[in-house]
């Protein structure tokens, strides 16, 4: 699994907007206990690395797990 965090909620929701153009399906989740995020709204992608034409406009960090 791929984690994204982020700085503020609409940088979350224009994130999965933006990858849904893509072609690529986000799950927005309240952020693991494991991550720490400003906001409290992470990104979930299937797989084990981020798409390389990954959106990074408010992107706090990026985590494989």
């Amino acid at each position: 699994m791929v984690y994204v965090t982020f700085v503020s909620h609409y940088g979350a929701v224009r994130f999965r907007q933006k990858m849904a153009q893509r072609g690529v399906s986000v799950t927005l989740m309240p952020v693991p206990r494991f991550l720490s995020s400003s906001c409290g709204t992470c990104a979930r992608l299937d797989g084990d690395t981020p798409p390389e034409d990954m959106p990074r406009d408010d992107v706090e960090g990026v985590y494989v797990r």
